[in-house]
């Protein structure tokens, strides 16, 4: 087994994914790269490649439990073990106008996609990689959340948070509390457990409004570099602790 840190990043071909791979991997990680589609996963890792990281890809649909256990297999036999997990994979699903969703005209068809990508999709992978997982001397993983999911902030009046987005935004409140429990049940394992929020990105997941996602991606980065004793069962973002 190699003496090289391995990280897997899931939705890893583009945007924010791509930009926490490419953090990781110029900090010397080999970096197994999550992506729905095969050829936009491989063409994430040339990208990565020619950028002088160390890459492989990895077919990965997270709402699929067949695709999930191919992936496991896959990074078992090119792997054999993950350093850090970085659940990245998301969708808003569908928005209305000013990027709203309406909880008194919400379907319930948009709220089960979201809920099997965004929360489904984060313990379907997480529990299929924890056994490579367990096998790091300093194992990490990091949900990549968002301050929208922060029900502290959501629910105060003198904050602005932003518009209604009530299929996506909860899904996000039910991945926080996903990682406290994750976090909460592998204490003493050494296995360090946290939420990040990347702020708004300019990805085509926000129509290009925000931060560059090299500058988003420091929050994961970090998290997933922790050193030993480190927090776990805690979200960051770059000034510190977030709010529930």
């Amino acid at each position: 087994m190699s003496d090289k840190k391995i990280a897997l990043v899931t939705g890893a071909n583009k945007g924010l994914g791509y930009a926490i791979a490419a953090g990781l991997g110029a900090q010397g990680y080999r970096v197994a790269v999550g992506a729905r589609d095969k050829g936009r996963g491989e063409a994430a890792v040339s990208a990565l490649h020619a950028a002088g990281v160390d890459a492989l890809a990895v077919p990965l649909d997270v709402t699929s439990d067949r695709s999930v256990a191919a992936a496991a297999e896959l990074v078992e036999r090119r792997c054999g073990r993950l350093d850090a997990l970085v659940n990245n994979a998301a969708v808003s699903g569908e928005m209305g106008p000013g990027w709203t969703q309406d909880p008194t005209a919400l379907d319930l068809d948009l709220v089960r996609a979201v809920v099997d990508t965004n929360v489904y999709g984060v313990i379907r992978v997480t529990n299929a990689m924890l056994p490579f997982v367990r096998r790091s001397a300093s194992p990490r993983i990091v949900n990549i959340s968002s301050s929208v999911g922060s029900v502290a902030l959501q629910a105060d009046p003198a904050i602005e948070v932003g518009p209604i987005m009530a299929a996506y935004a909860p899904t996000k409140s039910y991945l926080n509390a996903i990682t406290v429990h994750y976090a909460r049940q592998l204490a003493g394992t050494g296995i360090l457990v946290n939420a990040a929020c990347p702020g708004l990105v300019a990805t085509d997941f926000t129509g290009f409004q925000g931060r560059p996602p090299q500058e988003a991606a420091t929050i994961a980065i970090r998290l997933a570099t922790l050193p030993d004793g480190g927090p776990t069962g805690s979200f960051f973002n770059d000034a510190g602790a977030v709010a529930w």
